[in-house]
């Protein structure tokens, strides 16, 4: 016979086994890793990083406590983004997070069933990384770049900022799918701007100074750079170059008017590594990378470095001024 006293703590310890071992199984130490297309060094993609984190401990997740981040950092090249990629799905993690398309499709060529998140990638249906965005069904799923139109936009802000613009420079990567496509989103609207358009490849530093430097002439010159992990780990050649050439330029996200471009306007590219750590969240609580869809951007931002305008002799239009989200003075 049990007696009262005894029965019932019995039965509080069996009613507390599963609390506590739920608090151990929250507790156990997942590991994810992350394929960085910039330079471990480079604050772009340090403040990516920052918001990745952020968000993850919004949704509990402590380094050290009960999640390992295992960083490779590909600095744009090629040749990184493989051999990193096989360095951090031979650690066995519970999902990894790409940093742009190039590092997704590293990844995809070594697994098809480890969950991968992905940031800031431009057309991951046309560039093979998942069949649709509701439902790609496969083992890949994050958050993608604007369509390619939106670059014609940046055409757009450059007439406006440098109106007496007629001859433009297009830097676009001509490796990757984006590069062209982003270009001919350009060419369409060129027409209706009155501006003759001048591709410029992103291979590697010679070219970009070669291509600068042969098209810059005059004052009616003007740049822009579309997006490209190329692009984004060249920047401050770019920049550089615009300002030797005294070259009005457009850019694709903040970190360049940061680093002394003339203006930017794009996608919030921390706000994406912050939205990816909901992603992963997600998955290490059970949910699989074909349930989650593909989202488009819906925070942009406009920046605008004056420092560069009064080097250049620009005025900011006003109508321009009032839309910035930041401005560097």
């Amino acid at each position: 016979m049990i007696r009262r006293r005894e029965f019932i703590t019995g039965l509080g310890g069996a009613a507390a086994w599963p609390l506590a071992a739920q608090a151990q199984q929250r507790e156990r130490m997942r590991r994810i890793g992350v394929l960085v297309a910039f330079a471990s060094d480079d604050p772009a993609g340090q403040d990516e990083n920052a918001a990745f984190l952020q968000g993850l401990q919004q949704f509990g997740w402590t380094v050290g406590r009960n999640v390992r981040i295992d960083y490779r950092w590909a600095a744009g090249n090629p040749e990184s983004y493989r051999e990193y990629a096989m360095e951090l799905i031979e650690r066995a993690p519970d999902v990894v997070v790409a940093g742009g398309a190039p590092a997704t499709a590293a990844l995809q060529r070594i697994s098809r069933t480890l969950p991968i998140v992905f940031a800031n990638t431009g057309d991951p249906v046309g560039g093979g990384l998942v069949t649709s965005l509701a439902r790609q069904g496969g083992n890949t799923t994050g958050f993608a770049l604007p369509e390619y139109g939106f670059s014609g936009k940046l055409l757009e802000l450059l007439k406006e900022i440098a109106p007496r613009v007629t001859r433009v420079a297009v830097l676009r990567d001509a490796a990757i799918q984006s590069g062209p496509a982003y270009l001919a989103a350009i060419q369409a609207v060129a027409p209706s701007f009155g501006v003759e358009l001048s591709p410029v490849g992103l291979r590697d530093p010679e070219e970009i100074e070669r291509g600068i430097t042969a098209f810059a002439r005059g004052p009616n010159d003007g740049l822009i750079m579309t997006a490209s992990a190329a692009a984004g780990n060249h920047r401050n050649l770019i920049i550089a170059l615009a300002a030797r050439h005294k070259l009005p330029a457009v850019y694709p996200f903040r970190f360049d008017a940061v680093s002394g471009g003339l203006i930017s306007y794009g996608v919030d590219l921390p706000d994406q590594w912050r939205l990816a750590a909901g992603y992963v969240d997600r998955i290490l609580k059970g949910e699989k990378p074909a349930d989650l869809p593909v989202q488009a951007p819906t925070k942009y931002e406009l920046v605008i470095n004056l420092k560069t305008a009064k080097a250049l002799g620009l005025d900011v239009p006003a109508t321009v001024y009032a839309r910035a989200n930041e401005v560097i003075e």
